[in-house]
């Protein structure tokens, strides 16, 4: 029980966590305001503005460099891994979000046809924009920033 409790105590962690967190509910904010009602799957769900995956893994990475060092090996695999985690959100996961907007396009024709398919729909909000993945990491930066000096 006592390695839980240092899990809780690891600044860097609890500040890479709150970025999430915090992109999470601006994204909520965002969509109220935007739709007028509340939705609270945006609390859950992935893609929109600002990318909470990139907010998280700028955090660790900033959190990583300010008290580890900016030259150390930690640092450095933390932002090879938070490149890879923004390319995949902004590349791929958009691609497939994209993908999955046409497929839903053509069910929605073929039905349209009477044709006999399944007709469950595609997520298509996957990824990001490569704005999002850019508001987001900046959030990230700030968030650790801001937490390092707090503390």
């Amino acid at each position: 029980m006592h390695e839980f409790g240092d899990i809780l105590n690891n600044r860097i962690l609890l500040v890479a966590l709150a970025a999430s967190v915090i992109a999470q509910t601006i994204k909520f904010l965002l969509d109220l305001v935007r739709n007028g009602k509340i939705n609270f799957r945006i609390l859950v769900g992935t893609g929109g503005m600002p990318s909470a995956h990139s907010a998280l893994v700028t955090a660790l990475a900033t959190g990583v460099g300010q008290t580890i060092g900016w030259d150390s090996a930690e640092f450095a695999i933390a932002t090879l891994f938070a490149v890879i985690v923004m390319y995949d959100a902004a590349g791929v996961r958009q691609a497939a979000g994209k993908q999955a907007r046409i497929l839903n396009q053509i069910i929605d024709e073929l039905f349209q046809e009477k044709h006999e398919l399944n007709e469950s729909r595609l997520k298509e909000l996957l990824g990001h924009t490569p704005v999002q993945v850019i508001v987001g990491s900046a959030l990230g930066v700030a968030i650790s920033c801001l937490a390092v000096k707090a503390y």
